[in-house]
């Protein structure tokens, strides 16, 4: 029980981190996230799935390798798509261009979907099929921590500013 609450403790100290320097604007998340946080993200992430899939020492021994090079092998397929995208103008439509993007797109989804296929092969000669759900239950609910962490972040900051602002006009009208 102990160790539950301190891999949530974790999660939650991680996750916070990781919203305060997430939250500047004009950079691209990858070049704002320091690396330390980034880290501790990886490692809130990492006892989130360890605990919700129940790995024993040996498995996990055996699947972090594993997963770590499919998640690095999934997110430069992602990338790709998002490196494309960001080369399309959105103000100015090229209709071939965009037929372009549909299509490599539907080409990328179809080389992660590959990628997933091989992947879970391996995984699953280390982790049983009901681990595997959970894997990705765990990944889906670690994505909307992060998501639901970032709109909270969002939200107080907006009422922090607006409450600024009522201030400083209280300020200006003595």
């Amino acid at each position: 029980m102990k160790r539950f609450k301190n891999s949530w403790i974790t999660l939650l100290l991680a996750m916070t981190s990781w919203v305060a320097v997430a939250q500047e604007e004009d950079a691209p998340p990858q070049q704002t996230i320091d690396p330390k946080v980034r880290e501790k993200v990886e490692a809130a992430r990492i006892a989130l799935i360890t605990n919700r899939l129940g790995l024993s020492p040996g498995q996990a021994e055996k699947f972090w390798p594993v997963y770590r090079e499919f998640a690095q092998k999934r997110q430069e397929i992602r990338k790709e798509f998002r490196q494309v995208q960001q080369g399309v103008e959105r103000n100015k439509p090229d209709q071939q261009k965009q037929e372009e993007l549909v299509k490599l797109g539907f080409q990328l989804k179809q080389n992660e979907l590959n990628l997933e296929k091989d992947y879970s092969g391996r995984i699953m000669s280390i982790i049983s099929a009901q681990q595997m759900l959970n894997l990705r239950k765990a990944e889906q609910d670690f994505r909307l921590l992060i998501i639901n962490q970032l709109q909270q972040r969002r939200a107080m900051q907006q009422r922090k500013e607006i409450l600024r602002d009522k201030n400083q006009r209280l300020r200006q009208r003595k």
